[in-house]
């Protein structure tokens, strides 16, 4: 069913039998399957009531608290409930009420994820007990399904081109398979098999932003779609390669999904394999390398580190390869503390002399902390 399906207008409200002696409040109805987009879009109109549980209904559908009938939000209903259930929002009381410690709850992560019906959460060596913490991060989210513990990533030692996540379900439905909004943009995934950061949210935003319509893109490692989709629902045409066959499964499904297919073409293979046959205004480079604990630390030429950043690098004479002369280019990389900004723009500029080609930076941006004294940046350039 689509949004279409639904009235445009507010919708009346009806009582929902119950108790008669306690606390009224109203919940907007939507099908299961539309929980995660209604709730980004009630947010977005203000009307979403975080201080209340989300329930489930006797026929499968999802009562969604809120403060007023929505008005710009499509609904199956909006309903009067009676004696509705109020949720603590901080873990640490819900953990703090089941007898935790002061001891206990200074174990208590400070930041998790939360991807569509997934919550992600690393949980601390130190932690008492995982599964209550899961079942208080469930309590807070009432709209959440399922928790992972979050393990760090499994490389397959190919370049680190198939990074997967490793991860142990802690709590909730086994099936992790969910579909998360956006900014009105919906990737279907499941966290348990494909990586996904809420950490690059404003940049995947960006991207719908910063393109023209009918622009020709390459995004070079689309995974999913993170930046795909953006970039494609602002009216851009998309050349979109990926080579872990789990994540093109989700870039094409999630084409279909935002009704975007036609403009996307997509290919599973390495991105240097096709790079001679694109023609592209702007080329993505959303790959920055992967994580090697074993490593040494970074010296002051920049060899060796914690992060195998020298691979996004590599991937440059490709890019501009399919790059047409005055072309825009989003370079991301992992990049040592005391390196930047002078490592990425000296590999720019040494691929820009590579292939003959006149460097011009137009901007550079963290995106957010990639790990201890690392940082994810990406550096917008324009090659002449």
């Amino acid at each position: 069913m689509s949004d279409d399906d639904f009235p445009s207008e507010s919708p009346s409200v009806r009582d929902v039998v119950g108790r008669t002696d306690g606390e009224t409040a109203l919940a907007a109805v939507v099908e299961k399957p539309r929980t995660e987009t209604a709730i980004e879009s009630l947010r977005a109109e203000g009307v979403y009531d975080d201080s209340r549980r989300v329930r489930e209904t006797e026929s499968g559908t999802i009562a969604l608290p809120v403060t007023e009938p929505p008005s710009e939000t499509p609904v199956l209903e909006v309903v009067r409930q009676l004696d509705p259930e109020v949720r603590l929002t901080d873990v640490e009381d819900v953990l703090g009420a089941r007898g935790w410690s002061t001891d206990d709850l200074a174990t208590v992560p400070s930041s998790w994820a939360v991807i569509g019906s997934v919550v992600m959460v690393s949980v601390p060596a130190d932690c008492p007990d995982e599964l209550e913490l899961a079942d208080a991060l469930l309590e807070v989210h009432g709209e959440a399904d399922s928790v992972l513990a979050d393990e760090g990533i499994a490389n397959d030692g190919v370049a680190g081109t198939h990074r997967e996540p490793r991860t142990r379900l802690l709590a909730g439905d086994p099936d992790t398979e969910t579909v998360h909004t956006e900014h009105g943009t919906r990737y279907g995934l499941d966290p348990a098999a494909v990586m996904f950061s809420p950490g690059n949210q404003a940049e995947r935003a960006r991207m719908g932003d910063v393109c023209e319509p009918g622009e020709r893109v390459f995004d070079m490692f689309a995974g999913i779609g993170y930046f795909t989709l953006p970039l494609v629902r602002a009216g851009a045409d998309v050349t979109a390669t990926e080579i872990n066959p789990t994540a093109f499964r989700y870039l094409v499904e999630n084409a279909m999904l935002n009704d975007v297919s036609e403009r996307v073409d997509a290919y599973m293979s390495d991105c240097r394999e096709i790079a001679a046959d694109v023609e592209a205004d702007r080329v993505v480079m959303g790959y920055y390398g992967r994580s090697t604990e074993a490593a040494p630390p970074e010296d002051e030429c920049g060899r060796g580190g914690g992060t195998r950043s020298d691979e996004a690098a590599e991937f440059l004479p490709a890019a501009l390869e399919a790059l047409v002369p005055g072309g825009l280019v989003h370079y991301h990389e992992a990049t040592p503390e005391p390196r930047l900004w002078d490592r990425p723009l000296e590999r720019l500029e040494s691929a820009a002399d590579t292939a003959e080609r006149e460097l011009t930076v137009l901007d550079r941006r963290r995106v957010k902390s990639h790990s201890a004294g690392v940082a994810h940046v990406v550096v917008d350039a324009r090659f002449e």
